[in-house]
């Protein structure tokens, strides 16, 4: 597809000023606030907001909104993201100025780390406690690996992403991928984690699992990884993240099979304990989706026990499909990866 000429000159233009471009080549290593581009850059709050509002009305930006603060991206697909890849690729990665652009750049994002891994901290025995009762991380995220098998997708959203561990394990297979969570602090966790793990091209975006700020059809993969526990309502939840699918699409659910720990919900904030596999699949079917396959992974054997242990929490899965069919050419692609 080819970027009409007047476009073709407003990009043009808008990369024609030195502050732009060195915010734009410091943008192609991740989001940044305009907080962390007034610190990187030495300018004011004001200025750098005036040339990123150029740089986003020439499509060279994305801007998206974390309760009250901004954050901005590079378009990385379509014409205007080869274009300015291309202007990129010519730049001399060592260069004095951008050089020391980078420099700053890695002391803002240690210093956010550093800030995320404080809070998280603060939550980790929870979250240690809870993880010890089910099998490991590893063995959860094989199975989730093997029940999505090896397609790749246009577009993955995590729901309610918490450290951005989905993004890490299933982001590189889509062109676009996305996590999404409503609070601040879990989202800074996940930023800072994705980061460390060097995964590039994840937009983070701040909101509710009951009303997710994207259109009807924007996702072919839908992952919801232990979060419908936490909600009143789940079946709002799986039926606004049906609404969100592709036709054809598949949405993941990983949550705990019924269970009576109750100090989960008493100290964990867990307001569900558990789900049946017929509810979950009543819901799915009421959204349209039809179930593609279920799994349960055990939770490991108890301390000197040679079953596992009755009290511990059965991780299900369940991989669902939007039953419309999909339209000739319309099979998922890697095209615009960055």
């Amino acid at each position: 597809m080819a970027l009409p000429f007047n476009s073709l000159l407003d990009v043009l233009w808008a990369l024609d000023e030195e502050t732009r471009l060195r915010i734009v080549a410091l943008l192609q290593h991740g989001e940044l606030s305009v907080t962390d581009l007034t610190e990187i850059l030495g300018q004011s709050q004001p200025r750098i907001s005036r040339h990123l509002k150029l740089l986003a009305d020439a499509g060279v930006v994305d801007k998206h909104r974390e309760g009250t603060w901004a954050f901005f991206d590079l378009v990385s697909t379509g014409p205007i993201g080869r274009l300015v890849g291309d202007v990129l690729a010519t730049t001399d990665e060592h260069d004095s100025v951008l050089a020391a652009d980078l420099d700053r750049l890695t002391i803002v994002r240690s210093r956010r780390t550093a800030a995320a891994h404080e809070y998280f901290a603060g939550i980790a025995a929870r979250w240690d406690e809870e993880r010890s009762l089910h099998a490991s991380d590893d063995t959860v995220e094989a199975a989730i690996v093997e029940m999505l098998g090896a397609e790749s997708y246009r577009s993955f959203l995590d729901i309610g992403t918490g450290t951005g561990r989905m993004l890490q394990l299933l982001g590189n297979r889509a062109a676009r991928s996305v996590g999404l969570d409503s609070s601040h602090s879990m989202l800074a966790v996940a930023r800072a984690n994705l980061e460390r793990a060097e995964v590039r091209g994840a937009d983070l975006r701040q909101g509710d699992a009951y009303s997710p700020p994207f259109v009807n059809d924007s996702f072919d993969l839908i992952v919801i990884h232990q979060v419908l526990h936490f909600l009143d309502d789940p079946a709002r939840a799986v039926r606004e993240a049906a609404r969100l699918l592709t036709p054809g699409g598949r949405l993941m659910i990983v949550d705990f099979a019924p269970h009576s720990l109750e100090f989960l919900r008493t100290d964990h904030a867990h307001v569900r304990l558990g789900f049946r596999s017929d509810t979950v699949e009543a819901w799915l079917d009421h959204a349209g989706l039809d179930v593609a396959g279920t799994r349960a992974v055990a939770p490991p054997p108890a301390d000197g026990e040679a079953h596992p242990d009755t009290k511990g929490l059965t991780v299900s899965m369940w991989l669902a499909k939007d039953r419309r069919s999909v339209a000739v050419g319309e099979a998922p692609s890697m095209e615009g990866r960055s």
